[in-house]
């Protein structure tokens, strides 16, 4: 069966009638959706396929989010708290937004693949049609810089050219096939005819999805990087026609942002933020000092407690596992009768932020409280390892009931 999206890319509307309609569910990113599963005689929604993600539209005004292929049948997943009636004539309205979009994406992606493979030699193993950037997998272990701006220079000179964009029918029989290119895998259960999609003087390739007619439709191709993929391969990232122009003005809003941040124009954004990066490593480093030489203070504090206290108890915000270590190491060799506890989390404003905790000192009086500590923050991950009882925390919220739980074990010191 041909579908009549596959007929005419350019069909919006259709009127048709029901053949099968039964119940069901459906997933959307994690989210179980109720309706039905439609059948039509014929469609202009196209089914997931060819490396294109399905259509979206309307069933007499009822959304449909999802169509899938069955060997030559469409089913369409409808959302509605009612079925359709059988054999009722039903209009059906294609999201033309999201079906122009694949369209240019698709007709694009099969241009800059035969123009790469003719003049590079570089071949297509698959692509991929994303919701924002789409990529081309070559079978390559690297393409170089240079190679994706002349390709681009070259696709877009086939653009400006204004070849037509053809589909062909073919009986999956006729010799003919045998002289037209297969990037794309033939369903075995594919029945009807073979769509051929020839760009005039550039590429002929077998393809079930939809395409422009002309390339000036494309408007412009934007090749944005390539990059390493999976055994040995290339992704090529790129864009067409109205994503370009989507991408150029989320780039220019951004580059308007940074303006404004960072006081300074775009050609000055890399050596400014270089700046930044050396202002911030050495706050970073004084701050590290800092935290170092209040670690010790405090551990100066215990020292000249006498006697020693039965528990200690230290939170410090804005700090990190260095505190714990030093602090640690100044008292290690005064805490045999002493239960040290230590918390530290690097967030100075949210007290639901996690953190890392530590337990020293008497083995015993460890032993003791760890079951408490995991009553009160039953998520802590941690172990027991040379006397010390080391732990993360994920929410630091209830870290004051840690010290309610030593004052009623200790009293006051």
């Amino acid at each position: 069966m041909l579908f009549k999206c596959q007929s005419d890319s350019y069909l919006k509307e259709f009127k048709t009638r029901v053949k099968s309609c039964k119940s069901n569910e459906s997933k959307n990113k994690g989210i179980k959706q109720s309706g039905y599963e439609v059948i039509l005689e014929d469609t202009i929604l196209f089914p997931e396929g060819g490396g294109q993600p399905c259509d979206w539209g309307t069933i007499d005004d009822k959304r449909v989010v999802d169509v899938r292929r069955d060997g030559d049948t469409a089913i369409h997943f409808v959302l509605s708290e009612e079925p359709l009636e059988m054999n009722s004539e039903v209009y059906l309205r294609v999201d033309w937004s999201r079906r122009f979009d694949h369209m240019q994406q698709h007709s694009g992606q099969h241009l800059i693949t035969a123009v790469a493979e003719q003049t590079y030699g570089l071949k297509t193993t698959s692509w991929n049609l994303g919701d924002e950037v789409s990529f081309i997998e070559l079978d390559a272990k690297e393409v170089s810089d240079d190679t994706v701006r002349q390709l681009e220079e070259l696709v877009n000179e086939k653009i400006r050219i204004s070849a037509p964009v053809s589909v062909t029918l073919y009986d999956k029989n006729d010799k003919r096939l045998e002289e037209i290119s297969t990037r794309l895998m033939i369903p075995e259960d594919q029945s009807g005819p073979i769509r051929v999609i020839t760009i005039e003087g550039v590429d002929e390739n077998t393809c079930c999805g939809t395409h422009v007619s002309n390339l000036s439709h494309l408007q412009t191709i934007k090749l944005l990087s390539a990059e390493k993929g999976k055994k040995n391969k290339t992704n090529l990232y790129f864009l067409c026609g109205k994503r370009v122009l989507t991408y150029l003005d989320k780039t220019y809003k951004r580059e308007k942002l940074l303006n404004s941040s960072l006081k300074c124009t775009s050609e000055e954004f890399i050596s400014m933020i270089d700046k930044l990066k050396k202002s911030l490593k050495v706050s970073q480093k004084n701050c590290l000092n800092a935290m170092r030489d209040l670690a010790k203070l405090e551990a100066k504090n215990f020292l000249e407690m006498n006697p020693k206290p039965k528990y200690v108890s230290i939170h410090r915000k804005e700090s990190d596992i260095d505190f714990i270590t030093i602090y640690l190491m100044e008292v290690k060799q005064h805490i045999d009768n002493t239960l040290v506890v230590l918390t530290v989390t690097d967030d100075s404003t949210n007290s639901n932020s996690s953190g890392q905790l530590a337990l020293a000192g008497n083995q015993d009086l460890i032993q003791r409280f760890i079951p408490k500590l995991l009553e009160i923050m039953p998520n802590t991950k941690g172990f027991l390892k040379d006397g010390k009882y080391a732990a993360k925390v994920d929410n630091l919220a209830k870290r004051s009931k840690l010290d309610d739980i030593l004052k009623c074990e200790f009293g006051d010191n």
